[in-house]
């Protein structure tokens, strides 16, 4: 695609948008107001139309104009009213606001809205839509429309046009970030925070980046095919036969294939279920599978808004070193414990595992980190323990149930944008224990927004030993004896309950779980 050259003289101040009193050009002017911004001529103009609509005013750019191209928007008008078909070459991607000229963007915004309604779409269509437009009255009136359309020469490279007007609107819209950004850090008052500033700037540069990407959104299905076909010959291949991230526990992995990218993952639980263990060793299992085999692990990031960092590396030490956190914590570390300490804490050391422990974190700010990690460091793996701390309060209105369905509608966005899973923790309510059967069910997130209608899929973490252990009879009695047995058949024991997953089985999945390392595993056989 051609890439319109921008020298380093240009100005960052951007005056205001250009007036509708345009430059006529004619076959010995330049393409571009400001010359230093012209593109590559042969791979663009080798067919430029020549345009002279004789009733534009000749009126130079100034020197600090921002970077335009007036006769690409004429040229690319033209051939739109001489043949609507173009429209398919630019549609897709093009906006009336991408046009440096407000009248050309409102004459593009009329020749979709006519080709929307199936209507023809020609000078003579357009006239009514601006009878009463001072704008175009000004450079000619309908008369206009009539030179844009005769004065085309050729319907080639109108694609290109398209492409040429857009990153120059990129263009302007980096110089109005510089700008704006400029204005922020010398704000005298100190009142935004230089931090606030670095957020924002990141949000508005991602959004800008993606604003052509609904271009590329569209897909043959014989490409979908393709995909679908790589992905299970992939796993067919594969030692483990699963496509997505792998969790590190083998009955998980073989329920799920692994955590799918752009798939929303939900794990909720009651508390001291172990949420927070279980996703703490995924995202662990994870990243240290990732070093000695790429395709089946990840880079991940942690949004931990409940622990603190060291609390979390705290744990995954406790979890491979054999040691309790609980020891580490106090320093009751024993003497012949303390190498195998060192040797774990230096093997994990350069794990590719980032944590963000700021608490109350608003939505906006994790998704702009998210992008900013997955370009930085190729993130594969999202985490947030947990979605009810994330702050989504943008209208103070919103009731809390609407909050965590506009989390969770995020989420599901995110995932989906960055292609990764993103994996979210979800805390149940009191409902779970006014039941006998204390397992977790779909039912129970009907009061927690769209959580399970966003979620490609929704587990539950339950312990029963959790609950058995507080309802021990008074020892020597034949009910502490009867308490005893199945105390003994369900210690240690862990299930994760896969209650929906929109491409595959639900059931229950067996793991094992230790309170003194908090460390989940794989149950035994």
């Amino acid at each position: 695609m051609p890439q319109a050259k921008i020298s380093d003289s240009a100005p960052i101040e951007t005056p205001e948008p250009a007036p509708p009193l345009l430059s006529p050009l004619s076959a010995g002017e330049p393409i571009f107001a400001n010359t230093s911004l012209a593109p590559n001529p042969s791979a663009l103009l080798a067919t430029s139309a020549t345009h002279s609509p004789t009733s534009l005013e000749n009126k130079p750019a100034p020197p600090e104009a921002v970077p335009h191209n007036l006769e690409a928007e004429q040229a690319l008008l033209g051939a739109l009213l001489l043949n609507n078909n173009v429209l398919e070459n630019v549609g897709d991607f093009l906006k009336p606001e991408h046009f440096y000229s407000p009248v050309h963007g409102k004459i593009f915004r009329a020749i979709q809205f006519l080709r929307d309604k199936n209507y023809s779409a020609d000078p003579i269509t357009l006239k009514d839509f601006f009878q009463k437009d001072d704008a175009l009255s000004e450079v000619g009136g309908a008369s206009y429309l009539v030179d844009l359309a005769n004065s085309v020469v050729s319907l080639m490279n109108t694609a290109d046009y398209g492409v040429l007007i857009y990153d120059l609107f990129l263009r302007r819209e980096l110089m109005k970030i510089a700008q704006e950004t400029t204005d922020d850090c010398r704000n005298s008052d100190l009142e935004i925070n230089a931090e606030t500033i670095v957020e924002d700037v990141e949000k508005k540069l991602y959004s800008l980046v993606t604003l052509g990407q609904e271009a590329h959104s569209v897909v043959a299905f014989r490409d979908a095919i393709t995909q679908a076909i790589e992905s299970a010959e992939m796993a067919f291949q594969r030692d483990s036969h699963i496509v997505g991230v792998t969790t590190g526990f083998l009955d998980v992995d073989r329920w799920l294939g692994g955590l799918h990218k752009s798939d929303l993952l939900i794990i909720a639980g009651r508390p001291s279920m172990g949420k927070t263990a279980l996703a703490t060793n995924m995202a662990f299992n994870a990243a240290q599978t990732s070093l000695r085999n790429p395709q089946d692990g990840a880079t991940v990031v942690f949004f931990s808004l409940e622990m603190s960092a060291e609390q979390l590396a705290t744990r995954i030490l406790a979890s491979e070193s054999g040691i309790s956190s609980d020891k580490i914590r106090r320093g009751s570390i024993r003497k012949d414990d303390f190498p195998k300490f060192v040797e774990v804490s230096r093997t994990i050391h350069d794990l590719p595992l980032f944590i963000d422990d700021t608490p109350g974190l608003s939505l906006s700010t994790l998704r702009n980190r998210a992008r900013r990690l997955k370009r930085q460091h190729n993130i594969g793996l999202i985490i947030i323990d947990y979605l009810q701390l994330v702050d989504a309060s943008s209208r103070r209105n919103d009731n809390r149930v609407q909050e965590v369905s506009t989390i969770t509608r995020a989420l599901k966005t995110l995932a989906k944008e960055l292609d990764v899973p993103v994996l979210a923790l979800s805390q149940l309510s009191r409902a779970v224990e006014q039941r006998d059967d204390k397992r977790p069910q779909l039912s129970d997130l009907r009061e927690s927004g769209s959580i399970e209608q966003d979620a490609d899929v929704v587990m539950f973490i339950y312990r029963e030993e959790y609950y058995e252990l507080r309802k021990e009879p008074k020892e020597g009695t034949e009910e502490h004896a009867v308490w005893q047995k199945k105390m003994n058949g369900i210690y240690n024991q862990a299930e994760l309950i896969i209650a929906k997953q929109r491409h595959g089985p639900v059931g229950i999945v067996k793991l094992f779980f230790d309170g003194q390392l908090t460390k989940f595993g794989n149950a035994a056989a």
